[in-house]
């Protein structure tokens, strides 16, 4: 073997190792980026669990509050006829009297 193939045989080595070093970070860099992209998954997976338990608490706080509304105005309608009752039986007795 002479010198320069040698030199040659080296420097193709060399190369191979520089590339295969670049293509083992680049690896290394794309399994990062995965693990990173698998967590930020994770995390968004946790949020939209969180908010469907916030909507379910919501929506369950709405229909008892509607419940309550719904009630409310039941009782507003009542009082307000009986006191149209009493309204009526005062003038009643008022126009009765003069």
């Amino acid at each position: 073997m002479r010198d320069g193939d040698a030199m040659t045989d080296a420097s193709a080595i060399e190369a191979a190792t520089r590339r295969l070093a670049a293509a083992l970070d680049a690896l290394e860099a794309a399994v990062e980026r995965r693990r990173e992209a698998d967590r930020s998954e994770s995390a968004l997976a946790a949020q939209v669990q969180a908010l469907g338990t916030d909507r379910s608490q919501l929506a369950s706080d709405l229909d008892a509050v509607t419940a309550r509304t719904r009630r409310l105005e039941a009782t507003n309608r009542d009082i307000a006829q009986r006191l149209d009752v009493a309204i009526d039986s005062i003038r009643a007795v008022i126009e009765a009297q003069q």
